[in-house]
C-alpha cells in the first residue's frame, strides 16, 4: 500500500527547492527525506527529480506527481479546518504565528491572562518571519503587517499601528554629530534591514530620499537591529516601542514619523472554532489596550 506521506515529501522537496530545505520544512533529517523520496522514485520506475549542478528540478511526472500532492494536501486541510470549525470546546491547542519582535516579547505577556482564564487551552507560539500558511493549517492565527494577504479565505482585523522613528546610539551622536534636517543624513551611516526597509527612510520636501553615506550594519531581527542601534553603528529606523526600552538610544529628527499597521488574521473556517475565535478576540482587545504603546512606545498596559 502507498505511504500517502511520501508523496507530500516530495511536494517538500519541490517548494523548498533542495533536500536539505525540504527537511528543515518536515521537521526530520535529510538522510529521511533522500530515503522517502527514493522509495517513490522507486516505485515509479523512474525519477521525480533532475539533479545537476546543485539544482533539484521537477522531472514531467515530478511535475504531475507534485501538482496532485498540493491537491491532496489542500483537501486535508480543508478536512482538519472543517473539524475544528465544529469545535466549540474551550480547549485544545492554539498555534499563533508572529515574526520574531512581537512573538518574543510582548504576545507571551498579552496571551498569559487568556491562557489563565481558560485553562484548558493550550497556546504554542511560532515565530516566523515569513507569513504562515494558514490553509495548510501552520497556525490557526497569525499577526501580519499591513493586511491579511493575498491568500484566499482569510480574514483580518487591524489590531494596532505601530509607529517608528529615527534613533542612534548617544555615543556615535556625540562622536559624529547629531543632525538637524534631514539633508544631514547623508553624512551618517546606516543601520538597514536585511528583509524590507518596512518603515521607509526621511525624504527631502521633494520627496527625494537621503540615504546615508553607507551601511554598516543590517539585521532580519528587529533585537539585533537594535543592538546595531546601540552598539554606534550608525543611524537607523525602529519602532517607539523597541527604541524607547533602550537607555542607549536618543530620538533624532522627530519631525520623521513612520507607522506599520498590525493586522490578526485567521482562517475563515477556523475562526468558527470557540477556542480560536477567543484567542483572536483577546488579542485584538490586547492590542486596543495598549495602543499607545505601539504607536508612542508609552508603557505597555501589561
Amino acid at each position: 500500500m502507498d505511504d500517502w506521506s511520501d508523496y507530500l515529501v516530495c511536494l517538500a522537496v519541490s517548494e523548498a527547492g533542495s533536500l536539505t530545505a525540504a527537511a528543515h520544512e518536515l521537521g526530520v533529517s535529510q538522510p529521511t527525506v533522500t530515503r522517502r523520496l527514493q522509495a517513490l522514485e522507486s516505485r515509479f520506475g523512474e525519477p521525480l527529480f533532475e539533479r545537476e549542478q546543485g539544482q533539484t528540478r521537477l522531472t514531467p511526472l515530478g511535475r504531475k506527481v507534485t501538482a496532485h500532492a498540493a491537491r491532496m494536501r489542500d483537501e486535508a486541510s480543508a478536512i482538519e479546518r472543517a473539524a475544528m470549525a465544529q469545535d466549540q470546546s474551550l480547549s485544545g491547542l492554539v498555534v499563533v504565528s508572529a515574526s520574531e519582535g512581537l512573538g518574543a516579547d510582548w504576545l507571551p505577556l498579552a496571551l498569559e491572562s487568556f491562557q489563565a482564564a481558560n485553562p484548558g487551552i493550550g497556546i504554542d507560539i511560532a515565530i516566523k518571519n515569513n507569513s504562515a500558511n494558514l490553509a495548510d493549517r501552520e497556525a490557526d492565527i497569525a499577526l501580519r503587517w499591513n493586511g491579511p494577504g493575498t491568500q484566499q479565505s482569510l480574514v483580518g482585523r487591524r489590531g494596532a499601528t505601530v509607529g517608528a522613528g529615527l534613533y542612534a546610539a548617544k555615543s556615535y551622536l556625540d562622536k559624529h554629530g547629531r543632525p538637524n534636517a534631514v539633508e544631514d543624513l547623508a553624512d551618517h551611516a546606516g543601520v538597514g534591514w536585511s528583509i524590507g526597509d518596512y518603515f521607509g527612510w526621511p525624504s527631502t520636501q521633494t520627496g527625494a530620499p537621503v540615504l546615508p553615506r553607507h551601511v554598516s550594519f543590517k539585521s532580519n531581527s528587529p533585537a539585533s537591529h537594535v543592538k546595531g542601534l546601540e552598539a554606534g553603528f550608525g543611524v537607523g529606523v525602529t519602532s517607539h516601542r523597541l527604541a524607547r526600552n533602550s537607555i542607549y538610544l536618543e530620538r533624532i529628527l522627530p519631525d520623521f514619523e513612520s507607522s506599520l499597521d498590525l493586522w490578526v488574521v485567521a482562517h475563515e473556517t477556523v475562526r468558527k472554532s470557540a477556542r480560536v475565535r477567543a484567542a483572536y478576540d483577546h488579542i485584538i482587545a490586547q492590542m486596543k489596550a495598549d495602543a499607545a504603546y505601539f504607536s508612542r512606545g508609552e508603557p505597555s498596559t501589561l
